[in-house]
């Protein structure tokens, strides 16, 4: 167990290292922590069933009385995600957000039943103060309104997180607050924790407003098709200037997703995006010309429930696609998910409409996080001793840091960590010194950590090899199998066709119980081991595969 020195500094992080999502970061000192995001991160396909990881929440129970505050950078799902979980928990004072992630966050707690007087909003023009750190903020431009940068002074040196952001110029919203940056750097900083997501990637990310001339252009060119944009729901940006190009044409918009509904609705009421008299209901979309209609949804990334998946199997119930449609995908692949989106667009292209990615037309969809050169911008504006690439998988990570030492920070000054490292801030020296343990909760359902490896691991061999259940009458007393074994599979075999080996799974089965019998001080568990490993062992020299083996042993009472 890692020992925390009196009046020394530390920073580490729940979740956000080595992966790209569950933002956690911590600052601690004394009797005093920060927590600074609680997001969430989306599950892979290996996770079946698992709806959302989540940090680690364990150190925070323990050390629950030191929370003064859970301090957001923006309203995006990985960094607010797991606000309504932390909050079942864990024992938060308070939880300070800007405004349009005050509004998601807001939402999400009355759609959880939760009832919490904590949540406050913030401006870059305010100040947070407490015993041992000084908290304010800086604008940044990120894909959605509200994003900023955290400095935190804190008695060892002053630290700056960045949040998610790029450096761009000719924003659709408004421009990132560089002077503030500047002045920041002026104070001197120990320690930038930056996002690394788009490290990867050398030069300059696009601007927005390009994109909003490529999706212009889109619309000009068809002024006669109807016009399907699937985007993130959560880039407020792009669904803004989507509305107010679709008002330019005289087009109504007609939105599909829960989640777009929400976001849209809560930049409407936030003042980010005017579509009043615009929005319209699928009904009234069926009854438009096509050159008088967007429809505007979700499933950029292929999501097999998302509107636009549905749309194009033709199983949505209130769109059906016309062959002179024009589908745009404003948005990027997200690891993992190329498969999908692609099967998604054979689908559309097999239903004879035409279809704009970034890949093949210009570019209409920028990222929302910083490349190579923003990287060394955001290095060179803020000037710190200390780099903490944060934000991004281990690859990602690395090569922040190579970007950091470009800048002349060196080697020994950039830390590549893990969720758990730990920085201690001595006297403006900073050092890794330890760890402390964390893992990942998963929510399966409304159940939170109640899903363990073992589970998912069963769930992956069901999911791949498939299930054979064994049931067997037997008496205990007499030690006697009173039937011949029934068995029956799913995802495996089908009996039918495998009678040959069915038979052979039932010999073996027969043949392990009674062996188990044959142990005078056998019980109730060991017929149950026995057999599984037996039946296992065989099918996986038959077949090469390993079903889960489930035994279901009655004990039947016979008359005497």
């Amino acid at each position: 167990m890692f020992k925390f020195k009196p009046d020394k500094t530390y920073v580490f992080a729940l979740g956000g290292l080595g992966e790209v999502g569950k933002n956690m970061y911590c600052i601690m000192h004394n009797n005093e922590i920060i927590i600074i995001d609680a997001g969430v991160l989306f599950p892979d396909e290996e996770l079946r069933g698992i709806d959302y990881v989540l940090p680690d929440f364990d150190f925070l129970k323990k050390n629950e009385k030191k929370i003064k505050t859970l301090i957001i950078t923006h309203g995006h799902e990985d960094h607010i995600g797991g606000i309504p979980f932390l909050l079942q928990n864990v024992h938060i004072p308070s939880i300070f957000a800007p405004n349009q992630a005050y509004a998601l966050i807001k939402k999400k707690l009355e759609e959880k039943n939760i009832n919490y007087n904590g949540l406050r909003v913030y401006t870059s023009n305010d100040k947070l103060k407490f015993r041992n750190f000084e908290v304010s903020f800086f604008r940044t431009t990120h894909s959605v309104p509200d994003s900023h940068g955290i400095y935190i002074k804190t008695p060892n040196g002053n630290i700056v997180q960045t949040g998610d952001f790029k450096m761009d110029l000719t924003p659709i919203g408004p421009v990132a607050d560089f002077p503030k940056m500047a002045e920041i750097s002026k104070e001197g900083v120990t320690l930038l924790m930056a996002d690394s997501t788009n490290a990867l990637d050398e030069g300059f990310s696009l601007s927005e407003s390009k994109v909003d001339e490529a999706v212009h252009e889109v619309f000009a060119k068809h002024t006669n098709n109807r016009l399907i944009i699937a985007t993130f729901a959560s880039n407020i940006y792009r669904l803004k200037h989507i509305i107010e190009t679709s008002k330019e044409y005289n087009r109504k918009v007609c939105i599909f997703g829960r989640s777009m509904e929400n976001n849209i609705n809560i930049s409407m009421e936030g003042g980010y995006i005017d579509a009043k008299d615009v929005i319209i209901s699928p009904e009234v979309a069926n009854t438009l010309k096509p050159n008088e209609v967007v429809l505007l949804c979700t499933g950029t990334q292929g999501e097999p429930l998302a509107a636009l998946s549905r749309i194009a199997d033709g199983i949505h119930k209130q769109i059906s696609l016309r062959p002179d449609d024009v589908v745009i995908f404003s948005s990027s692949a997200i690891p993992g998910n190329a498969n999908a989106i692609a099967r998604t667009i054979n689908n559309l292209y097999l239903k004879g409409v035409k279809v704009y990615t970034t890949s093949n037309e210009r570019e209409i969809h920028a990222s929302g996080h910083a490349m190579s050169d923003e990287l060394k911008l955001m290095i060179r504006l803020i000037r710190p001793k200390y780099l903490m690439p944060i934000h991004g998988e281990y690859r990602m990570l690395k090569k922040h840091a190579k970007w950091g030492m470009e800048c002349d920070i060196p080697k020994e000054n950039t830390f590549i960590l893990d969720n758990g490292d730990i920085l201690e801030l001595d006297n403006g020296n900073v050092n890794h010194v330890g760890s402390i343990d964390v893992n990942e909760s998963y929510v399966d359902g409304s159940r939170i950590g109640e899903v363990s490896g073992a589970v998912l691991n069963d769930r992956k061999i069901m999911a791949n090899d498939g299930i054979l259940v064994i049931i067997a009458n037997i008496n205990m007393e007499n030690k006697k199998l009173l039937t011949k074994p029934m068995i029956t599979t799913r995802g495996f075999i089908l009996i039918n066709e495998n009678e040959e080996l069915i038979n052979k799974i039932e010999k073996v089965a027969i043949k392990s119980i009674n062996k188990s019998f044959k142990n005078p001080k056998y019980t109730y568990q060991d017929i149950k081991q026995e057999l599984t490993k037996d039946v296992s062992n065989f099918i996986k020299m038959e077949t090469g595969r390993k079903p889960i083996v489930l035994p279901i042993i009655s004990n039947i009472k016979t008359n005497q």
